[in-house]
């Protein structure tokens, strides 16, 4: 059995569909699409290049066919909607709901600026999340995202989903500006005082693009960080969606090559390869990006772009096929779940 830190009804699925692709044996396949309908977005953070594209890419909004066709074809079990702000997508909800009613798990990333706003258009589902971006405490999350009032905005957001009984969790990007402290402070209030059900870490990824190119995080120093924060039994006490391997890659313990083929990204221009972070052409379909990239090209020691990622999009889905093959790390697994 599998756990990423997942509801054991969405572990049960995804350790069955990988069980599935083993047993057909096939190579590549996705665990998770990074679907993006659209570029656009409300903020403009300082680590991101998103919103660099040009004006006429950034009204541009993928059709909700479009994207329920690239699902069906790759077959994933999950996906999570990004961007840009996918709130800002008119049919967003009806994109939720057309992948709930296929019994996807689906993640809606958001900056939650406009969450309280649009709450109506959604309903709960064990198949559906919030994910909200909060990447430190009040004035460090403000600083982030180059807006101040964000951080107290997405904190009533996250009440006000939680109390209508959406399930949320969050993403919290971390910098070279941060500390074993500053983890630990925002670590412990998102468990603790908001109370969000899962959360997410992700060490910064230098985008070309970003306007901020100075605090960017590498290997050695994502390393020591983690380290600190996860001491003295912290790690255990939060409710963390990673495996316990991916955790373990993020502090030193185990070093791993990337899978970016696993968590594919899906956007305006077709699918990217190798990965979201990286852009190196675009394939019309799933078959053709596996099929057609040199996958042995990319991660770290190969690829002098890959020398400081350590992103989940690469390196979980690695830390999950480790866990699968092992028993005693599925036991580990269930056991921190």
């Amino acid at each position: 059995m599998l756990t990423m830190g997942m509801p054991l009804r969405q572990s049960l699925r995804v350790g069955r569909y990988l069980m599935e692709q083993k047993l057909r044996r096939r190579t590549y396949f996705p665990l998770l699409v990074e679907l993006e309908p659209l570029f656009a977005c409300n903020l403009a953070c300082a680590g991101c290049g998103k919103i660099q594209h040009p004006a006429d890419v950034l009204k541009r909004r993928m059709p909700v066919e479009q994207a329920l066709a690239a699902m069906e074809e790759c077959g994933a079990p999950m996906v999570s909607i990004a961007g840009g702000e996918p709130l800002m997508h008119p049919q967003i909800d009806q994109l939720v709901d057309e992948l709930v009613k296929r019994r996807k798990y689906v993640f809606l990333c958001t900056n939650a600026a406009l969450l309280r706003k649009k709450l109506d258009k959604f309903t709960p589902s064990r198949y559906f999340s919030f994910a909200v971006h909060i990447d430190g405490l009040r004035e460090r999350h403000d600083a982030s995202v180059c807006k101040e009032g964000v951080f107290d905005e997405a904190v009533e957001a996250v009440r006000e989903a939680k109390r209508r009984g959406f399930r949320v969790t969050s993403n919290t990007t971390f910098f070279s500006t941060d500390t074993p402290q500053t983890v630990i402070e925002v670590l412990d209030y998102l468990n603790d005082d908001l109370g969000v059900d899962q959360m997410m870490l992700s060490p910064a990824y230098a985008y070309d693009k970003a306007p901020d190119q100075e605090h960017f995080l590498g290997v050695a120093e994502t390393r020591a960080m983690f380290r600190k924060a996860f001491g003295e039994g912290r790690r255990k006490k939060w409710r963390l969606n990673h495996s316990p391997l991916f955790l373990d890659f993020l502090e030193g313990k185990v070093d791993f090559p990337c899978t970016a083929w696993a968590i594919p990204s899906y956007s305006l221009f077709g699918w990217q390869r190798p990965c979201y972070l990286l852009g190196d052409g675009y394939a019309q379909t799933y078959r053709e990006l596996v099929e057609t990239t040199d996958w042995s090209a990319y991660g770290r020691g190969r690829d002098d772009r890959c020398a400081n990622c350590m992103a989940h999009c690469g390196y979980e889905p690695t830390a999950v096929l480790a866990t699968m093959s092992s028993l005693r790390e599925s036991i580990r697994a269930v056991r921190a779940n």
